[in-house]
């Protein structure tokens, strides 16, 4: 695992797009098979995208050999629904890049037969080799995707029960009303994320502290399902100094030491 640490939230997503913009550019030196992109969504991705979307319109990174597979979606919001994660996706993201829009892939929620859908989800993510580059974020609770507290570390897409914290915190969204929040979700599984080739989580801010401290400094944990991470043989951290405040001093000073000239 490496573990990037920048000053702050808009040095941590600049270094993370250029990161994914670099990726993109080497496969495509190499190979004429799509990019495969694995996105999440949430406030942390947001500086990232934006940052895409400027490198996308002054000529330094192109989508339009690039295939996406979002990590999530809310049962029951169609897509016009402004908090559906296919709307935030097409707000926040897609519609400023030229990436094809048969090219985007995003979990059905108004599916009539939701196992169906998670099962065909795996299966074409399987029909492209499987994911170059999964972006993905954490909970408070270190959860990645909508994989909660105590999902198994092999799990695969599926549908997803959602914790009342998790509720809380996205009820943001919802006029601060948590009984307004769908109570399931369809998500990747944590062995979907780390079947890829690479992962990288962007993580801010100090109420990430407690997660990232667990996902580096703690066991593996079905608890913390963050900590899967420390199995990938090709995972990277990118992280703000305010994410760091429960890390141990020389952790701290091993990966800002080490890390400090990765590209």
């Amino acid at each position: 695992m490496k573990v990037i640490i920048k000053n702050d939230y808009d040095a941590m997503c600049e270094w993370a797009a250029k990161h994914i913009a670099a990726a993109i550019g080497a496969k495509a030196k190499t190979s004429k098979e799509p990019f495969v992109l694995g996105l999440p969504t949430g406030s942390s991705p947001l500086g990232v995208y934006k940052r895409l979307i400027e490198m996308n319109k002054a000529g330094k990174v192109s989508f339009k050999n690039v295939v996406t597979f979002n990590m999530d979606e809310y049962v029951g919001l169609p897509h016009e629904h402004e908090q559906s994660y296919w709307y935030f996706m097409h707000d926040n993201f897609f519609d400023h890049i030229d990436i094809p829009a048969e090219n985007v892939n995003i979990l059905n929620g108004m599916a009539k037969d939701l196992e169906k859908e998670c099962a065909r989800y795996e299966a074409k993510i399987a029909s492209y080799g499987g994911i170059d580059l999964f972006l993905g974020g954490s909970g408070v609770d270190g959860h990645i995707a909508f994989n909660e507290p105590f999902t198994s570390l092999t799990s695969r897409t599926g549908v997803r029960g959602l914790t009342t914290d998790t509720l809380i915190v996205n009820s943001r969204f919802f006029g601060n009303d948590p009984e307004k929040v769908p109570k399931k979700a369809l998500s990747v599984g944590v062995g979907t994320v780390c079947d890829s080739k690479e992962v990288l989580l962007v993580i801010n801010g100090h109420q990430k502290a407690r997660a990232l401290r667990h996902c580096i400094e703690g066991g593996v944990d079905q608890a913390w399902t963050i900590s899967a991470l420390q199995l990938h043989q090709n995972a990277y951290i990118a992280c703000d100094e305010p994410a760091c405040g429960e890390l141990k001093v020389d952790t701290y000073k091993f990966f800002k030491e080490v890390y400090k000239n990765e590209k």
